[in-house]
């Protein structure tokens, strides 16, 4: 590892300050992924600048509405021990639990997870099919980004120089809706996922879905919201036959690589079979809410 300076800036104006002073610069928002970068070699930078100290960046909040703000560098652990996110949001916590593992996850964040930028990631799919939105702040202001938005390739996100994730938004959820976060892994603990897939179904009195997202991950270069999913759910009932065109639509808009974890053709019929157990799972979520 490379020589750098620490920098553990308490606002953001004093972050914008330290981005703009000319140095390569790197965010840590937990750390559990820069860290292990910059040891191997695969990045390197002239300052480190630790993001936990600025509080519009810690914690999170419900809104009066409903919907729930999070801190881009809130803990995992902190969403996931709530007992009102796990009421409200159970598809962040499939997520949030299972990302790294629980030695981590009082330092790993929301925020970390996303501007990491991997295919594989767990929490995009999961926030993708939630409507998630990100806010971005720069030394020009802020501005918001749905999260399917934010990926450019691998490892790669939208961030501009001098910008910093400031928080992700998740919109309350819709009477009668639930959503679930799924994924394929070849061992049960520590792992990256080989296809993943969330989804979000919202139904009427009748059973017919009336609104749908489904979100795919690790089987494309960036997470991918699915429309073509949704549109062979709504309007039909919630149930077997509905479900499985869906699969089929999520594995029709994989592109996934062929490599030591997975093949291409496994991985296209696990995003299917996902994206099935993923809705099976979401309407279960509403009749126990009933």
């Amino acid at each position: 590892m490379e020589a750098f300076t620490y920098l553990a800036p308490r606002s953001l104006d004093e972050a914008f300050g330290v981005l703009a002073n000319g140095k390569q610069s790197l965010l840590l928002a937990g750390g559990t992924d820069i860290i292990v970068q910059l040891r191997e070699g695969r990045r390197r930078c002239d300052q480190l600048i630790d993001l936990k100290r600025i509080p519009e960046l810690t914690g999170f909040r419900f809104t009066a509405d409903g919907g729930l703000e999070i801190g881009a560098a809130t803990p995992l652990a902190e969403l996931y021990e709530s007992p009102e996110v796990r009421k409200r949001f159970p598809a962040l916590v499939d997520a949030a639990t299972i990302i790294g593992g629980t030695a981590i996850q009082s330092r790993a964040s929301l925020g970390g997870n996303l501007c990491n930028a991997s295919p594989a990631a767990d929490s995009p799919p999961a926030l993708i099919a939630l409507d998630a939105t990100l806010v971005i702040a720069g030394p020009n202001g802020r501005r918001e980004l749905p999260v399917a938005d934010f990926f450019a390739g691998p490892g790669r996100n939208t961030l501009q120089p001098g910008e910093v994730l400031l928080q992700v938004n998740i919109p309350a959820p819709a009477p009668n809706s639930g959503a679930f976060y799924h994924r394929f892994i070849p061992r049960n603990e520590m792992d990256i996922a080989v296809a993943s897939s969330g989804a979000n179904i919202t139904v009427d009195g009748s059973g017919s879905i009336t609104a749908a997202r489904v979100a795919i991950g690790a089987v494309a270069a960036t997470p991918l919201l699915v429309p073509a999913a949704a549109s062979a759910l709504i309007g039909k009932q919630a149930g077997p036959e509905a479900f499985a065109a869906a699969g089929e639509a999520a594995a029709a808009a994989a592109s996934p690589i062929d490599d030591m974890r997975g093949g291409i053709a496994q991985r296209r019929h696990l995003t299917k079979v996902l994206t099935v157990r993923a809705l099976e799972g979401a309407l279960q979520r509403i009749r126990e809410s009933r």
